[in-house]
């Protein structure tokens, strides 16, 4: 039987504490270093439960080094943490069995009577561990095209979870340092946004008037992921990847007003329902545009889309106000309306293949 479920955030503090920390103080007592829990993970986002146990949950962290002392002391502290720390962290062993699935491994843990334990304690520096996972090297100056070739997902992850101790002291400063676009590149994103937006909107009408319900059905669902999208970028947080997306949505501020509309919007029968409920979220997203003050107020209401009997909110206006907005020359002369790397790329082999994502600067010239 399984011990009783912890989350898993709590479980890899309790792991560092009860076991990694002793370890380090008793045989290495002038180790200055970082530990805490990021990466990968439904736990770093809180979004754990016991059915995350079967596989990669775990008593597990992340240990930070100096370059200096990764070249130097990373095997013997490997060696250390096997001997020393404790089989098991709450009931849960600390250490990990690996099985290979597809092209890469799964580990979870495996009870052992006594030790030494295969931990999951990753002994890093933080420039390698923050490089791998995204397309630039965030410890150094990043310019406009660095930040928007960073998935959301990724960004999630590294800034999310939990730092347990920053001797270092360059953990917690990094972790801040990514918690946001710089203004003028939010500003960019959001104006792609809304173009997202205004090319589809009066789609849903206009594909059932001439018979096509699933095609509705279809635009629909796709305008209302670009709304939720568009919430994250208003509410300055990063979107976990589809897994999370909804949950991660449904804790946002934003979703008090936006979400039941959009629920709405889906559930409904008819193109005429849909548009109605639609329309009370881009009204509901206007409105949040406003008291952002970035640009001019719009009117929150939507009208006719020029004669046509399909009710939009000419998102356009608030892309190019945006647009109009920003001052800093190198993100004016970005392509219009191309936005970060999740924009106009869907696809998972893509966004987490940092080579890839690299590889797409040249969108932006």
């Amino acid at each position: 039987m399984s011990p009783r479920f912890v989350p898993g955030l709590k479980l890899s503090r309790l792991f560092f504490e009860a076991g990694v920390r002793p370890v380090l103080r008793r045989a290495f007592p002038r180790l200055r270093y970082s530990a805490g829990r990021l990466g990968d993970g439904s736990e770093v986002l809180g979004f754990d439960t016991p059915r995350s146990r079967d596989h990669n949950w775990g008593p597990r962290c992340q240990l930070f080094l100096s370059d200096c002392d990764f070249g130097r002391l990373r095997r013997a502290i490997d060696r250390a943490l096997r001997a020393r720390l404790p089989i098991a962290v709450r009931g849960y062993p600390t250490n990990w069995k690996s099985l290979p699935e597809g092209e890469g491994m799964v580990r979870f843990p495996e009870a052992v009577p006594r030790g030494p334990v295969k931990h999951w304690c990753e002994i890093r520096t933080v420039r390698r561990y923050f490089r791998q996972p995204v397309a630039v090297d965030v410890t150094q100056a990043m310019s406009p095209v660095d930040w928007l070739v960073l998935p959301h997902h990724e960004l999630a992850q590294l800034t999310g979870g939990e730092v347990f101790h920053d001797g270092l002291g360059t953990l917690r400063p990094l972790r801040r340092r990514l918690r946001w676009y710089p203004d003028p590149v939010w500003r960019y994103c959001l104006a792609a946004q809304w173009a997202r937006i205004d090319q589809e909107e009066p789609f849903p009408g206009r594909t059932q008037e001439v018979g096509d319900e699933l095609g509705s059905r279809m635009l629909t669902a796709r305008l209302v992921r670009d709304v939720m999208w568009l919430g994250f970028l208003m509410e300055r947080r990063w979107a976990p990847y589809s897994k999370w997306f909804g949950t991660a949505f449904s804790r946002l501020p934003c979703a008090r007003r936006l979400g039941p509309p959009l629920l709405a919007a889906l559930r409904a029968r008819g193109w005429r329902e849909r548009e109605r409920q639609m329309s009370r979220a881009y009204e509901a997203a206007v409105r949040m545009h406003n008291a952002l003050k970035l640009t001019r107020p719009f009117p929150a209401k939507v009208s006719l889309f020029h004669t046509r009997p399909f009710r939009v909110i000419h998102a356009m206006a608030l892309a190019e106000a945006l647009r109009k907005s920003i001052r800093d020359p190198r993100v004016r002369a970005l392509p219009a309306y191309a936005g970060g790397v999740d924009t106009f790329a869907d696809s998972t082999d893509v966004v987490d293949r940092p080579d890839l994502c690299r590889r797409l600067k040249v969108v932006y010239g």
